[in-house]
């Protein structure tokens, strides 16, 4: 088995309208290595949110390969992509007539089918993604009655119970207050040390990202100033802080970056 599950080589992101191309991000190569929690950083505007709906397969690529478990993704079945990649996006769902766990068991459709009919494995899966989540106290509230903190809970379990290796994460932290934010940083670790899920993240919150995530994707966005720079680094936390990577990524955006305190500033 190989140790990456993911791999993508000169990787085009962007949309096609009318047979015209407008890309986003471009010649991005990186991979995630299984069990890790990596961070996808980069400034407004950068793509981050298009890379992660492309490696979902939820928009084609405009050029290069996402590898997914050794094999291109483009040869995935739609059921068979829906049984490796899980994929929570930052635009709420509303639900107004579906309960907590009903939207949790929506995560096995792609075991139960159209049926939605769950056996005694299906019923396991949803009950230990509710107990991993800590949503099991709510099951019965309708989710449009849910705090955003609880929703977010609610939308990682029905990822869980999709039962996925590979779970894609668009801005989770977004609207949660401070603690709401720790909190869900700690659940996502311990989904990654005991569950051996990969999980990648985009986020704004960069501070709780260096101190939760093992690995770091800088997406440069088009303000990098050196054209032969990667549009994306990747890298462990602690290799990008010792090298100076993040020091000079943070510049390019003009900030200033504290790396024994893990701190951003507004440079002078």
């Amino acid at each position: 088995m190989k140790t990456e599950l993911l791999h993508i080589c000169d990787l085009s992101t962007g949309y096609g309208k009318a047979g015209r191309h407008q890309p986003v991000a471009a010649g991005l190569n990186g991979s995630l290595p299984r069990a890790t929690l990596t961070a996808l950083i980069g400034p407004n505007g950068a793509g981050k949110s298009t890379l992660l709906r492309t490696l979902a397969g939820l928009q084609p690529a405009l050029a290069g390969q996402v590898e997914l478990d050794g094999q291109p993704l483009a040869a995935y079945t739609p059921r068979a992509l829906a049984r490796t990649v899980g994929i929570v996006l930052t635009k709420r769902v509303e639900a107004l007539h579906l309960s907590v766990r009903q939207v949790v068991e929506a995560g096995r459709m792609p075991y139960t089918g159209l049926t939605g009919r769950l056996t005694s494995a299906d019923t396991h899966a949803v009950d230990h993604a509710m107990e991993l989540t800590r949503t099991t106290g709510f099951a019965g509230r309708m989710i449009h009655t849910l705090s955003d903190g609880e929703r977010q809970r609610v939308m990682i379990a029905k990822a869980l119970a999709q039962d996925t290796p590979l779970i894609l994460l668009d801005e989770p932290t977004a609207f949660l207050d401070v603690r709401g934010k720790v909190e869900l940083l700690e659940l996502l670790r311990q989904l990654v040390r005991s569950c051996g899920r990969t999980i990648l993240l985009s986020s704004h919150d960069v501070e709780l990202m260096l101190a939760h995530a093992d690995r770091l994707w800088l997406l440069q966005g088009s303000t990098a100033s050196d054209a032969d720079s990667p549009q994306l680094i990747e890298g462990s936390t602690g290799q990008l802080l010792t090298d100076g990577t993040l020091t000079r990524f943070f510049a390019r955006q003009g900030l200033s970056f504290d790396g024994t305190f893990m701190k951003l500033g507004i440079r002078d």
